[in-house]
């Protein structure tokens, strides 16, 4: 009892799919067969018809619903014995994906359990395809290019690498000029954050040399949360905020706290003043802290909403992290200098 699955209409099957989903990348030309059937079956049937398939990686087992019920692999189809019973010998534990599951979704499961292909099945268990070994790779090349450009500030495109070898100057102007736009914006509000305290730069003008390195650690923390955050969120959508969080949260804090107390010590022992010591030590250990709960939160509202939570990252999070970082320090030198 075999079929070899070579679906003619496979084309405008995939185009009833979501675009970057499993079921508009799979290919239903693989060989899928009913669970009564031989391994000496299985092999002729597979000699016969070589020309028909898209993809051997696997022999998929099926029942007379085409409900898919396990897989056997190439490599141990031909160590068996060829009066063996399919159904005996192959393994229960199916990694699937859904037709309408994300494209890079589909690439980092097959990635995790070192699959050739990944079966693609619809709600009711029915065996569809396979996403095979070429697709994956080519998705994981994609998604790391759109994920290199957005984080630097480059808007969307369809097929980033060829885009990019061809697109005319207009074109990529056009992709790059909004964030840049974005990012002037926030420069302008930052340097009003900074004027708002005027005053205490005039008591103290050696605070202004500290900006970058504020700036920075508020930067560097944040993008190392969301990169963390975003990749996780990749892979599982559903998982638990509040959980998430409270771990992030404690390594936030045992983060802000050291650099607050490195960066206490590394400013007195060169300046020799305590009360810039102070206002340096408190102002990394609570922009970086912000930073975190920020980096954290952000991404995850985002997926809640059904964005792409990796829109938090490059020059949006940054302009936000910059300007509270700002912010936070100025408030905390002005009331320190009130003190004096």
């Amino acid at each position: 009892m075999i079929e070899i699955k070579n679906n003619n209409n496979s084309l405008e099957r995939k185009n009833n799919f979501p675009l970057e989903s499993a079921g508009s990348l799979m290919t239903t030309d693989v060989p899928s067969v009913l669970g009564d059937a031989s391994i000496s079956d299985v092999e002729k049937i597979l000699l016969r018809n070589i020309k028909n398939l898209e993809t051997l990686n696997y022999i998929y087992v099926v029942d007379k619903h085409r409900r898919l019920k396990g897989v056997i692999s190439i490599k141990d189809l031909f160590r068996l014995p060829k009066d063996t019973i399919v159904s005996k010998v192959m393994s229960r534990e199916i990694v699937t994906v859904r037709v309408h599951t994300d494209q890079e979704l589909v690439a980092l499961k097959a990635i995790k359990h070192n699959l050739k292909a990944i079966p693609v099945i619809d709600k009711d268990d029915h065996f569809l395809g396979v996403v095979p070994s070429d697709t994956i790779l080519n998705i994981l090349h994609n998604e790391n290019i759109e994920d290199a450009l957005r984080l630097a500030g480059v808007n969307k495109f369809e097929k980033p690498l060829n885009n990019l070898m061809g697109a005319p100057v207009f074109f990529l102007y056009r992709k790059r000029f909004s964030w840049l736009a974005f990012g002037l914006f926030g420069g302008i509000a930052a340097a009003f954050v900074v004027g708002r305290f005027e005053a205490a730069l005039e008591a103290q003008i050696i605070l202004a040399a500290f900006i970058p390195t504020i700036v920075y650690l508020s930067d560097a923390l944040g993008a190392q949360t969301e990169a963390i955050l975003i990749r996780s969120l990749a892979i599982n959508r559903k998982i638990n905020f509040i959980k998430y969080l409270w771990r992030e949260v404690r390594v936030g804090l045992l983060l802000s706290i050291s650099l607050g107390l490195l960066m206490l010590v590394l400013s007195f022992a060169w300046k020799k003043l305590i009360f810039l010591s102070i206002i340096l030590g408190l102002s990394v250990f609570s922009t970086a802290i912000t930073a975190t709960l920020i980096a954290t939160s952000f991404p995850f509202l985002l997926s809640r909403l059904k964005f792409d939570p990796a829109f938090a990252a490059g020059p949006l999070g940054t302009i936000m992290r910059d300007i509270l970082s700002i912010l936070i320090y100025f408030s905390i030198a002005q009331a320190m200098l009130g003190l004096l």
